[in-house]
């Protein structure tokens, strides 16, 4: 057991280096088969262990970066994650019974991941097989298949190769793992293309952040001035005929950190942006929500009327930008302290309109998550903007691993993905994951591009959250079918394992 357990804790931290800043996205299929063989051949009721030091191995390298914010919400976050590779563990032994174990295996893989993407708290879907694939052939099928059903076949790739080194049908496993390889990358020979009914000019604006760059809060008015002068420029740029004028600009989340309908300087600032380039501004702002809570919205700011439309984040940060069971002390330990009011989640399904465009807003970790992207485009939107400030993070691993994920929603929706960051990383990525624009690491910056708009949906958008719901009853499924026969040989006497 201690070298199984040793074993598992490895191949955790191997799978973790196959997301950036590392990269190498064929360990996705190594890490999952360690995994495999570290609880073949135990007893469910043993198997947790090795599976829970898989889970520790794996998210705690992963989201290292987490450790910014405190090494209190670093071990809370990290630790729960861990925890859904436990029961995994235990699940994985009772399937791979079955026949066509590895299909039920990465059926209970994908659930794994569905549920803890919403569970506890708002979830956490960071490290799902399918964030790891941008510029390798197995991007192509996320249109087709979307984010669970790429997890699905990496998942199986990496039991069928888990076969192929200790299973009793070597040969049979090495030719199904050629097999669904060959299947995985087909998308490449026919990629999905969605109709496109327009164009538009759109403007990404990256004002940086002063100091260091890791704290938006030093001199968060001048960030917001940052953003506001570069705006300036770019209309000045757009009169002499140096630039296009744009349909809209986009500007980051925590452009501005103070509510812009109570700080009278920050609100004429965005109005002199906005009656400069004379189109709608997308703004980033925390809104206050009362004195105990707050909101982080996109606000469309119109040039001669002000704010309009609003988006608000969905799915805010545990232990980042709130506090689970805050009425029982929680907010009073470590760096948890300084989070003194805890961010409310948004429900809004309707993309905003924007300069003649219907735009489905994403806000900072919410690129990670099916549902409010899904929502906005069953409901006609054309284009996807990811509006985040990553300052806390733009040391770490974090900015790379979250503009991997960016590129991987253009893959998967067929639009074309708008990317505002305060300091990095900003960017225009193409329908097909291709980084149309980029702008530096801490630099003030303003990406001026032509992008498509896009009507349909593709089948993965189509699909939206039933694949994952799928795999939740096939896993149901398949336990009780194998534990079934367990409780008849514990009855008649046998020995079950």
């Amino acid at each position: 057991m201690l070298l199984r357990t040793g074993f598992a804790l490895l191949a955790g931290a191997l799978l973790a280096q196959a997301f950036e800043p590392v990269g190498l996205a064929l360990l996705l299929p190594i890490g999952v088969a360690g995994f495999v063989l570290s609880v073949r051949g135990l007893p469910a009721r043993r198997a947790w262990i090795p599976g829970l030091a898989f889970g520790i191995g794996f998210q705690f390298v992963l989201l290292f970066w987490m450790r910014v914010v405190g090494y209190e919400p670093w071990v809370a976050l990290a630790g729960i994650e861990a925890a859904f590779y436990a029961p995994l563990a235990s699940a994985t032994v009772v399937l791979l019974r079955h026949r066509g174990g590895p299909l039920w295996f990465a059926a209970a893989w994908v659930a794994m991941e569905t549920i803890r993407s919403g569970w506890p708290f708002s979830g956490m879907p960071w490290g799902r097989l399918s964030y790891a694939v941008a510029g390798t052939a197995w991007q192509d099928a996320l249109p087709y298949v979307g984010m669970a059903g790429l997890s699905f076949l990496l998942a199986l790739l990496g039991a069928l190769l888990a076969g192929v080194v200790t299973g009793p049908r070597r040969l049979r496993a090495g030719v199904a793992v050629a097999g669904v390889a060959a299947a995985s990358v087909v998308p490449t020979l026919v990629p999905h293309e969605l109709p496109t009914v327009g164009e538009r000019t759109v403007a990404v604006v990256q004002g940086d952040v002063p100091g260091d760059g890791s704290d938006i809060l030093l001199d968060h008015r001048q960030v917001t001035r940052n953003h506001v002068d570069a705006t300036v420029d770019l209309a000045d740029r757009v009169e002499e005929g140096g630039a296009p004028r744009p349909d809209f600009v986009v500007w980051p989340e925590n452009s501005t950190a103070v509510d812009p309908f109570l700080a009278s300087d920050v609100n004429a600032w965005i109005n002199e942006a906005s009656a400069a380039v004379q189109v709608p501004i997308l703004v980033g702002a925390m809104v206050d929500a009362g004195t105990e809570n707050v909101l982080n919205q996109g606000i469309v700011w119109e040039p001669d009327t002000g704010a309009a439309d609003r988006y608000t984040k969905w799915h805010p940060v545990p232990f980042g930008e709130y506090i689970p069971w805050r009425d029982l002390g929680l907010g009073s330990i470590g760096q948890l302290r300084l989070i003194p009011r805890d961010m409310l989640g948004g429900t809004r399904t309707e993309p905003l309109p924007v300069g003649g465009t219907l735009v489905a807003d994403a806000i900072c970790f919410d690129v990670a998550y099916d549902d409010g992207i899904h929502a906005q485009l069953r409901n006609g939107g054309q284009l996807l903007t990811v509006q985040t400030s990553n300052a806390m993070f733009i040391h770490t691993a974090q900015i790379e691993q979250q503009f991997e994920i960016s590129r991987l929603r253009a893959l998967e929706t067929g639009r074309h993905v708008l990317v505002a960051a305060t300091n990095g990383v900003s960017g225009v990525i193409a329908p097909d994951g291709t980084v149309v624009a980029r702008a530096g690491i801490r630099t003030q910056d303003v990406l001026v591009e032509d992008v498509t708009i896009a009507d349909g949906l593709t089948p993965a958008v189509w699909a939206g959250s039933w694949p994952g719901r799928a795999a939740v009853a096939l896993t149901v499924l398949g336990l009780v079918l194998g534990l079934l026969p367990y409780r008849r040989r514990q009855r008649s006497g046998g020995v079950g394992t």
